[in-house]
């Protein structure tokens, strides 16, 4: 586990089962960052990067909300297709926000 370059902290946990559920998690997020790199060929650290640049941006105006995720370049879309991962919509929620009643 030294070789991944997965980056720890001190977690404390006393309860079994706690414990054992973050063990859990973490072989599972290992599993997960391995997976990808072998398949894609690329390193972490560049995939991380890839994927941090898909944001969700809340917009509010007037009386409605409108979540959209920010613009896939090619090369994350290359990314996606190749670990088979389908890109969500553009818009991918829309609301009318509620009335606030007025505070005296």
């Amino acid at each position: 586990m030294k070789q991944t370059g997965l980056e720890v902290r001190p977690m404390f946990h006393w309860a079994p089962r706690r414990i054992e559920a973050h063990v859990k998690l973490c072989v599972l997020a290992l599993q997960v960052q391995r997976t990808a790199e072998i398949r894609t060929g690329l390193s972490w650290a560049r995939i991380a990067h890839l994927l941090g640049t898909l944001k969700a941006v809340r917009y509010v105006a007037e009386r409605q909300t409108i979540v959209q995720r920010t613009k896939i370049g090619p090369e994350l879309a290359g990314l996606l297709k190749t670990l088979g991962i389908s890109a969500l919509k553009q818009v991918m929620a829309m609301s009318e926000a509620a009335e606030t009643p007025a505070t005296s």
